[in-house]
C-alpha cells in the first residue's frame, strides 16, 4: 500500500495510484474547529488564528496536523506564517508593504497598495524571503516524517502584482505603462524565486502557484495578456521548480477553459479547483486534458459542502471519481478552500468517500 506522499505523487506524474488520493487545498479556523471537535477537545472559541494567543493557536494547528492523520488526507497544504503585522484591530500589512482588511468570512482583503507608479517602484525595497515564515511547512515535515506529501501555497505573479498596484491600476498600466507591470512582475519573479530555494530546502514536494485570474464567466483579462505579462513569468517558477525535482499546481479559480491550451503548455503536473459554477465539470476537463496533467477538485463549496446532505456529498464524490479517476490523475479535494460556511459532517463525509469509492482494481 502507497503512503499519502507516493500516492499523491503518482496521480501528478498523472498516474493511477492505488487508491485517489485526498487533499485538502486550503482551510479556515471554523472548519478546523468545526471538525476538530469530532476528533479532540479544548479547542477555542472561532476566531481569526491572528487573535488567538499563542496556546490557541498551536491548539489549533495541532488539530489541524489530527485532521490530516484521523482522515489519512494524503498531502498537507502550508503557506506563510508571521509575514504579517498588525497596523490596528482591522488591519494587517505584509512583508510588501500591502495592507489588508480582516475578514469574518476568509481570507484578509487587499486594500492598500504600495507601488502604483514608475516612480513608486524606484523607491520600493522588495523584501526578501524570511526562514522563519516557512514555520507551518517545518512543523508538517516534522510531524509527517515523509509520510504525506507537503505543498506551498505561493502567490503567482498576477495576485501579488495587482495587490502591489490595485488591480484597476494594473489593467490600465497593461496597456499605458507595459514597462511598469513587467518591472514589477520580474521583482515578483524575484522574491519568488528566492524563496522556492528555502522551500527546497525545507523539504517541498509540490509547489501550488496560487494565481486566481477568472471569475466564472471569463479570465481577467485577455489571452494574450495573459501570455505576455502572467504567464511567462509564471513558466520560469514551473520550470524552476521542475528542475529543483518539485511537482508543481496551478490554482485559479473560475472558467480557465480560453486559458487551457497555454496552462497544459506551460507544463503544470496539477490543475485545480476546478470550480463547477464556472463550467469546470470535471467530465469535461478530464476529456479535453487527457492524460497531460492531473486534476484536483471539485466537490463543490459554494452549495454542497454548507448546505448539501452527507448523503449528497457521498454521491458527488464517487461521481468525480467515475467521471474523471480512470486511468489516475485525479485528486480529490472541494473547488476552492473548506471556508467557515462549510458543514464539518460534509467535509468528513468528503474525506470518508473518497476512501469508500477511490480504490482502484488491483491487476
Amino acid at each position: 500500500m502507497m503512503n499519502g506522499k507516493k500516492r499523491i505523487l503518482t496521480a501528478l506524474g498523472p498516474g493511477q495510484a492505488d487508491r485517489v488520493p485526498l487533499y485538502i487545498h486550503g482551510i479556515n479556523e471554523a472548519p478546523i474547529i468545526g471538525i476538530g471537535e469530532k476528533i479532540t477537545d479544548g479547542l477555542p472559541q472561532v476566531k481569526d488564528f491572528r487573535k488567538m494567543t499563542d496556546t490557541e493557536k498551536f491548539k489549533v494547528l495541532d488539530t489541524l496536523f489530527l485532521i490530516h492523520e484521523s482522515f489519512e488526507v494524503d498531502g498537507f497544504s502550508a503557506f506563510e506564517i508571521g509575514h504579517e503585522i498588525a497596523v490596528d484591530d482591522q488591519h494587517v500589512q505584509d512583508e510588501f508593504g500591502v495592507k489588508y482588511v480582516l475578514s469574518d468570512f476568509g481570507l484578509p482583503v487587499a486594500m492598500g497598495h504600495p507601488i502604483k507608479e514608475t516612480s513608486d517602484l524606484s523607491r520600493y525595497e522588495p523584501p526578501v524571503p524570511d526562514p522563519g515564515h516557512l514555520l507551518l511547512l517545518d512543523l508538517a515535515r516534522d510531524r509527517f516524517k515523509g509520510e504525506k506529501a507537503l505543498f506551498w501555497l505561493m502567490r503567482g505573479s498576477f495576485v501579488r502584482c495587482w495587490r502591489l498596484m490595485g488591480m484597476e491600476n494594473m489593467m490600465l498600466k497593461m496597456f499605458d505603462d507595459p514597462k511598469f507591470v513587467h518591472a514589477v512582475a520580474a521583482m515578483v519573479l524575484d522574491y519568488n524565486l528566492a524563496q522556492l530555494d528555502l522551500l527546497v530546502k525545507s523539504g517541498l514536494d509540490v509547489l501550488v502557484i496560487e494565481d486566481d485570474i477568472a471569475d466564472k464567466n471569463f479570465p481577467l483579462i485577455a489571452p494574450d495578456q495573459f501570455q505576455e505579462f502572467v504567464n511567462r513569468y509564471n513558466r520560469i517558477l514551473v520550470e524552476t521548480a521542475h528542475a529543483k525535482g518539485l511537482k508543481v499546481v496551478r490554482h485559479s479559480d473560475g472558467n480557465l477553459c480560453p486559458l487551457m491550451d497555454m496552462l497544459l503548455d506551460t507544463g503544470y503536473d496539477g490543475l485545480n479547483p476546478l470550480e463547477p459554477q464556472a463550467g469546470m465539470a470535471l467530465d469535461k476537463v478530464k476529456e479535453y486534458c487527457g492524460d497531460r496533467i492531473c486534476l484536483l477538485g471539485n466537490i463543490d463549496c459554494v452549495d454542497l459542502l454548507p448546505n448539501g446532505t452527507v448523503q449528497q456529498v457521498d454521491a458527488a464524490v464517487k461521481k468525480a471519481i467515475q467521471d474523471a479517476g480512470h486511468g489516475g490523475g485525479l485528486i480529490i479535494c472541494s473547488s476552492n478552500s473548506l471556508h467557515p460556511g462549510v458543514a464539518p459532517d460534509n467535509c468528513i463525509a468528503m474525506f470518508e468517500a473518497t476512501r469508500k469509492y477511490g480504490r482502484y482494481d488491483t491487476p
